[in-house]
């Protein structure tokens, strides 16, 4: 997959080392496209080969070197057991569950036609590359080499659904087919986002859709985040054909509620600028120098300093300030936290409300644990100036503040970079937000409300993920809000490395469109040279047997070949046991999450956290 990007970023963190890359283009292009953008530069022609050697065909291998600098290697593989039957694309969302949950609005396992399960790998893999360097750069031992895999990768992208699916009781909404798109009578295809059910409810009214079905169509609407899926009333969906699409956009504006037409990835394609899917801005001047923290400064540490950064845990020592809500900049500091970071959690008084979403394991919501286990909360008030003046002396002794308010409030509330830079010049500021900008004036024009569906359905995202003969529609699984999440975490890991080289404090930004921008990169480019964005009839859908589904892999000669198999009177191990015969590569799908939990590919590697939820591996490993 090539790098989406072109735009430099603000710093070049990485300047004076060159990247050297072997194996296949699939899994190594968009790493090496950003760690171009942070400055490092191809490795020299001159380059022994025996330095490369050859490794599995599946596996590419990737080192940053430079003169005075010791190696760094990371390898990025397809599956991290290879036994697994996991050799690329569409096995690992097969196996993974991402087919299960992306399908759940069709009512049978489909697979996302974008390479969703490479691009998670390609960042993780870059945040392991810029955590080791940073762990070099405190002065700790570094591991020699990173491991990442697409199905690790696969497996933190379902982590909620995962997590939900082994709670304690079941669902809050029914889990069915259904869901977005709506459609006008000219045939405009369109999200619908609001948060208010007064707004919802006065949207339906106003083109004279049923009272009952108003009413039934709120729940799985609201949850539809959760469940990945929207079994609405059928009448909503007449209603909404029933109406001209400039009458269903008067209807939103007077009701508060916001409707999105489904562009195409052409219409991305003429407005897209290029830009990177982060940015990262020193500020003020340097500080004692380089490598300046004395680890142990946090918040709450005491006297006493923190370990500092080991091999395994190279952020040890550093402490994370997150007031993040839903998933984006909760994932990102979740990351973060497993690199050895101190996550400090700040919460409205009486604490995150999402806690109690069910479905719940040992009474907290399970959802919840797999973005905040093993962080430490603090409840702060800040709309009080008391209190907001507690959270900047909490600043004080930080590393990193993230947060993705909405645009203009950190401002607002005298919490802006600038505003916790004066009590702390070396601090990280991180935000994860929609657009682009804190400040709400993004990069796009006539952009509605930044929520995960409406930013996929802005972008084209609806087109890239289905092939030609499926209606366009963004995917119900939170594919931006993850994905945007890893972006945060690697913007963080590079904001920090700037700080150890520079000395200095840095802004960092990422954003749910750059998260787009990364996805949907293959599809842009293939309109940039007159072809057809979108990926042909049929691609990467699962083939039926008598107890389940097979995924062939996604090699042309193989999926035509599996598709000309009688497979659907045979068990899925006798398709797949058919088709290996046949030289065809192909893996059982993962029809439910829960499944993942007894899945002999992934033996030994998901685990139950201390309140029984089910709980997905690290997606490295240093070694």
């Amino acid at each position: 997959m090539a790098s989406p990007v072109t735009a430099p970023t603000a710093v070049r963190p990485l300047g004076g080392l060159h990247v050297a890359v072997s194996g296949p283009s699939a899994l190594t292009g968009l790493v090496t496209g950003h760690l171009a953008l942070l400055g490092a530069g191809p490795a020299p022609r001159s380059a022994d080969p025996e330095e490369a050697p050859d490794i599995d065909p599946h596996t590419a291998r990737i080192t940053l070197a430079g003169q005075g600098h010791d190696p760094q290697e990371a390898r990025l593989s397809w599956a991290a057991d290879p036994a697994s039957g996991i050799t690329d694309e569409a096995t690992a969302q097969a196996a993974t569950g991402i087919m299960a949950v992306h399908g759940r609005r069709d009512g049978e396992p489909r697979g996302l036609a974008a390479d969703y399960a490479a691009a998670a790998a390609a960042v993780l893999t870059t945040q392991g590359l810029l955590a080791g360097l940073l762990g070099r750069a405190r002065g700790g031992e570094a591991a020699a080499r990173v491991e990442t895999s697409a199905d690790r990768a696969g497996l933190l992208a379902v982590s909620q659904y995962l997590a939900a699916s082994g709670a304690d009781e079941g669902e809050a909404a029914e889990l069915a087919p259904g869901g977005p798109p709506f459609t006008s009578s000219e045939g405009t295809l369109f999200e619908l986002e609001t948060l208010d059910p007064g707004a919802w409810a006065e949207f339906w009214r106003a083109l004279d859709a049923p009272a009952d079905a108003i009413r039934a169509g709120w729940r799985p609407f609201q949850f539809r985040y959760a469940t990945a899926c929207a079994p609405f009333p059928q009448a909503l969906h007449d209603t909404a054909r029933a109406h001209p699409w400039q009458r269903l956009r008067q209807a939103a504006a007077r009701s508060g509620a916001e409707v999105c037409r489904l562009r195409t990835l052409a219409e991305r394609a003429a407005e897209h600028d290029g830009a990177a899917p982060w940015s990262v801005a020193p500020y003020g001047p340097p500080t004692a120098g380089p490598g300046h923290r004395t680890p142990g400064a946090g918040p709450g540490t005491g006297p006493t300093p923190k370990a500092g950064p080991t091999p395994a845990k190279p952020l040890a020592g550093l402490t994370v300030l997150e007031a993040g809500r839903r998933i984006q900049a909760p994932l990102a500091a979740h990351l973060l936290g497993l690199l050895g970071a101190d996550v400090v959690r700040i919460e409205p008084p009486g604490g995150d409300p999402l806690r109690g979403m069910p479905p719940a394991c040992s009474g907290i919501s399970a959802r919840w644990l797999a973005l905040n286990r093993g962080k430490r909360a603090v409840e702060v008030d800040i709309k009080s100036p008391a209190e907001r003046r507690l959270l900047l002396d909490m600043a004080a002794g930080a590393d990193v503040f993230l947060h993705n308010w909405a645009p203009g409030k950190a401002a607002e509330l005298g919490l802006d970079h600038t505003d916790l830079a004066a009590v702390n010049p070396a601090l990280v500021y991180a935000y994860t937000g929609d657009w682009g900008a804190a400040t709400g004036a993004g990069r796009l024009s006539d952009t509605p409300m930044g929520t995960d569906f409406m930013v996929q359905a802005r972008t084209g995202v609806g087109e890239a993920v289905r092939p030609r003969d499926e209606v366009p529609a963004p995917s119900l699984m939170t594919l931006l809000d993850v994905l945007g999440g890893l972006l945060g975490a690697e913007a963080v890991l590079a904001g920090l490395l700037t700080r150890e080289r520079t000395g200095r404090g840095a802004r960092v930004d990422s954003s749910l469109l750059g998260a787009s921008d990364v996805l949907i990169a293959p599809a842009l480019r293939r309109v940039r040279e007159g072809r057809d964005p979108r990926r042909p009839a049929g691609f990467r859908r699962p083939l039926r047997t008598a107890d389940g589904w097979v995924a062939p892999a996604d090699t042309d000669a193989g999926a035509a070949a599996a598709a000309a198999h009688g497979l659907r009177s045979l068990t899925t191990g006798e398709a797949l046991s058919r088709l290996r015969t046949q030289g065809i590569a192909a893996t059982a799908v993962t029809a439910d999450p829960a499944d993942l939990l007894h899945d002999p590919r992934f033996t030994g590697s998901i685990s139950r956290d201390a309140h029984g939820a089910p709980a997905v591996p690290d997606p490295w490993s240093f070694t």
